[in-house]
């Protein structure tokens, strides 16, 4: 995955001066860029297996359309470029053990791929409306496209064996921090580290190429010594020095982030000792993964937007399926405003979450008391947080 460098926020106006600098994660159609490099003598194979994943694809929630390009200058250089709804339904699908076991054909076809993730901001279109009406909208998506500040965001989730947790925390608390400096276009930002129970989430922040930084990342013997520590504790076994168990890992522990929202002075005008960062791992209903995240994230907003009291500064929901992690950072403790906290401020709020999540009747989300015991059980133990100087 790829960013492009910040592009400059125009100017404000009194109505968005207050409005939280958000990316477009789940407001812009979607679309991803595949290069691929074809090995000689495979390109009859790799062109049946792109034409039954593309049978297989087109079903998909949220997938519109896909092309197949060839580079003119060097054959052995392919491109394939589709478009999603939003981002939400695509990284649930690529995420899934169906996309793991479509592309399988493709594996043995290409030598390297490289997927880049862009949202559409701007689009021009032949097909305006006639009128004035239509000429208003020809070429235009959004009136005001939603940005987002230059900083790629992830997460990888795991478990571990019952037992072993604080063994396995011990170990991830223990390592020496990776040369922050990856190009001259990447640098790791910041990686938070959380378990709860016998579940692992580590987060990170890349301003660059995210795959960029996961390979120098891997590529640091203090982080190799600790992956290997760790393995006998996985509950899933997994080999990282064997590419087809390495990228069956990390398919499966990707946890992507769905939305992101900060308020407009966000980290930069706020010290670093003033901000406490907490995991939430809300215990979803099967099937209400997708529902969690977007209430979430509209509460976040209405939050963010409410005025400058809030002691909320930014938050990022990652979701996989029905695995959803809030990571906010706060002004305050997290037990001053429990709503907010939680993300269900307000009856109607609360009353939606109640419907979506398993809890006990002592955690009545509409009562402060129930909050308070509610956000207990989500808070994740904090392992380690470690930020760039800079950062």
């Amino acid at each position: 995955m790829s960013t492009l460098p910040r592009t400059p926020q125009p100017a404000t106006t009194p109505s968005t001066a207050t409005r939280p600098s958000r990316s477009s994660l789940a407001d812009s159609r979607l679309r991803v860029v595949l290069l691929l490099d074809v090995r000689s003598g495979a390109e009859e194979r790799f062109l049946r297996a792109y034409d039954e994943l593309c049978q297989q694809v087109a079903s998909v929630p949220g997938h519109l359309s896909d092309q197949l390009c060839q580079s003119i200058e060097d054959p052995s250089k392919w491109l394939i470029t589709s478009e999603w709804e939003s981002a939400p339904p695509f990284l649930a699908w690529v995420d899934s053990a169906a996309h793991r076991e479509m592309v399988k054909p493709l594996h043995g076809c290409v030598e390297d791929t490289r997927s880049l993730r862009f949202s559409i901001l701007r689009e021009t279109s032949s097909h305006a409306g006639a009128g004035e009406a239509g000429n208003r909208g020809k070429g235009r998506l959004q009136a005001v496209p939603r940005i987002g500040d230059g900083i790629v965001r992830h997460a990888l989730t795991f478990t571990v064996k019952p037992g072993t947790e604080k063994d396995v925390a011990a170990i991830l608390a223990d390592y020496a921090s990776p040369e922050a400096r990856v190009d001259d276009t990447t640098r790791l930002c910041r990686t938070s580290l959380f378990m709860s129970g016998n579940r692992v989430v580590r987060a990170v922040e890349v301003k660059g190429d995210l795959v960029a930084a996961l390979r120098h990342v891997a590529r640091q013997p203090e982080v190799r010594a600790v992956e290997e520590a760790i393995n006998p504790y996985l509950e899933e076994a997994r080999d990282l020095d064997d590419p087809d168990s390495a990228r069956e890992f990390f398919m499966r522990a990707a946890l992507p982030a769905v939305h992101h929202q900060a308020a407009t002075n966000g980290h930069a005008s706020e010290p670093a000792g003033a901000m406490r960062r907490h995991a939430l791992l809300y215990p979803v209903k099967e099937g209400c993964g997708t529902a969690v995240a977007q209430l979430l994230a509209r509460q976040d907003e209405l939050a963010l937007t409410g005025g400058a009291g809030t002691p909320l500064v930014s938050s990022t929901i990652f979701q996989h399926e029905d695995i959803v992690v809030r990571l906010v950072d706060l002004r305050a403790r997290l037990d001053r405003d429990p709503a907010l906290a939680a993300g269900v401020g307000g009856k109607r709020a609360a009353a939606m979450m109640s419907r979506l999540i398993d809890h006990g009747p002592d955690r009545d989300l509409s009562h402060e008391d129930g909050l308070r015991r509610f956000l207990a059980d989500c808070d994740m133990e904090p392992v380690t947080d470690r930020r760039s100087a800079d950062y």
